[in-house]
């Protein structure tokens, strides 16, 4: 038997990682592929196989099922992750032979206990005989549970979306299991969008079209790796989420102006404030973990944005020293995440229901502390990586119960209609992360 493929060593292991130790599959990916030297299309496919057996996790769960003689549940995570892995392939990528990829992992498997490769072979061999309809057992009765399946979701957040969403809920999820775009913003202190996109057509030669709602964002087609590009290490651009730019367009900050950025690490949208702020003014950098904050020096230093006071510390920490003194306040709050399940799939197995509540209180601590930096008449914008009621409405709500002398202040045109003056970034919408903010303003 030949030596298996070097992607599918990689995404195995990146994928036991995963199940066994939670690490997290991005920086587990990362730190595989700068271990070795994978062919670009190795590193392609590797990515492909993490993040996409991560998506359809319990969907693949339930067809592979019925060819296991023991439950899934009580396996070893190595000869799990290589059921998943595998069947993913057989499912969902056409280009790819049944037979390679039951090889591979089979040889695989034979790093694991005895008899787990033979456990394997049988299991794959018998999957693999089956057309498309035939591996799909009958679904569950319930309409939720059902659609949990066919979605790969738990089936709690399914519930969640079904009775907020209705119909629309099977769109969303569906949305969070594509494939996201690369997006990159344009450093515009040096460069218009325009010419980063031709130079890295000349460059690269990657295909690129602009963003529709963000005005310095530029989409890449078939990218591979752009931390290695020359226009990276030239700081002509970042990679950024369009959801999260427009984030960062709401607050409307101004050249000259004292701006605050309270949770900023790892300072994708503080450099984007330097940009909008044409790196005149003073911008405040908060975060309570000195390493994370380092990354938002580097991220400035790279995009040659100057005007950047990293401190580290808590909001509640730092705020005391800054009352009434900011023109605007950024309130980027760590949340559960469920909105970016698209490049961040491993999430939605680990949340429970119980941790929407929980960093809603975290959320309230911060948004009180920034709300004290900002001087009569300036602004505060709220926003989470979550469509969670909890974390958002619910949070500023109960804030400005206790702040009257806020008011919501969404603007008067924007490029995502904004119902109830609040942007909510819907992927299957809108084509960005899911990304929930509101501006208030202090009354003079």
């Amino acid at each position: 038997m030949s030596r298996p493929s070097p992607a599918r060593v990689v995404a195995t292991r990146v994928l036991e990682r995963v199940t066994a130790d939670e690490a997290f599959a991005d920086l587990a990916l990362d730190g595989e592929l700068d271990r070795r030297r994978l062919t670009a299309r190795d590193r392609a496919l590797a990515t492909e196989l993490v993040y996409g057996t991560l998506r359809w996790q319990r969907y693949l769960d339930w067809i592979l099922a019925p060819h296991s003689k023991r439950p899934l549940e009580a396996l070893d995570p190595l000869p799990l992750v290589l059921l998943r892995v595998t069947a993913y392939q057989i499912a969902f990528l056409e280009r790819v032979p049944a037979f390679a990829a039951v090889n591979d992992a089979v040889s695989l498997a034979r790093h694991a206990k005895p008899g787990v490769d033979a456990f394997v072979n049988a299991v794959m061999r018998s999957f693999a005989r089956r057309g498309a309809r035939e591996r799909e057992p009958r679904l569950p009765a319930d309409p939720v549970e059902a659609l949990a399946i066919r979605c790969s979701f738990p089936t709690w957040l399914t519930a969640r979306w079904v009775e907020r969403y209705g119909a629309e809920a099977e769109d969303l999820m569906r949305s969070m299991n594509e494939r996201p775009p690369l997006t990159l913003r344009a450093n515009t202190l040096r460069l218009p969008r325009e010419r980063l996109a031709e130079r890295l057509g000349r460059e690269e030669g990657v295909h690129t079209r602009l963003t529709a709602l963000a005005p310095q964002g530029v989409i890449v087609d078939h990218a591979g790796s752009p931390a290695g590009w020359r226009s990276f290490t030239e700081g002509l651009f970042a990679i950024q989420d369009e959801g999260s730019m427009l984030v960062t367009h709401l607050l409307e900050p101004v050249a000259g102006q004292t701006v605050a950025d309270v949770c900023a690490a790892p300072g994708t949208k503080t450099t984007q404030l330097a940009q909008l702020m044409d790196n005149r003014g003073r911008i405040l950098a908060f975060d309570p973990q000195p390493r994370r904050l380092g990354l938002v020096a580097d991220a400035a230093a790279r995009l040659g944005v100057t005007i950047v006071e990293a401190l580290a510390g808590t909001a509640e920490a730092l705020a005391p020293a800054f009352v009434d003194r900011c023109d605007a306040v950024l309130v980027d709050a760590p949340c559960s995440s469920l909105g970016v399940l698209r490049r961040n799939p491993e999430v939605k197995w680990r949340r429970r229901p119980s941790d929407i509540g929980a960093a809603a209180a975290r959320q309230r601590a911060i948004l009180a502390a920034a709300a004290t930096m900002v001087r009569p008449g300036g602004r505060l914008v709220y926003a989470t990586c979550s469509l969670e009621p909890e974390e958002n409405d619910d949070v500023t709500r109960a804030w400005l119960s206790a702040r009257p002398d806020f008011r919501p202040d969404p603007p008067t045109a924007f490029p995502i209609p904004l119902a109830d003056g609040t942007l909510r970034c819907l992927p299957h919408r809108y084509g960005t992360d899911g990304f929930t903010a509101v501006r208030f303003r202090r009354i003079v």
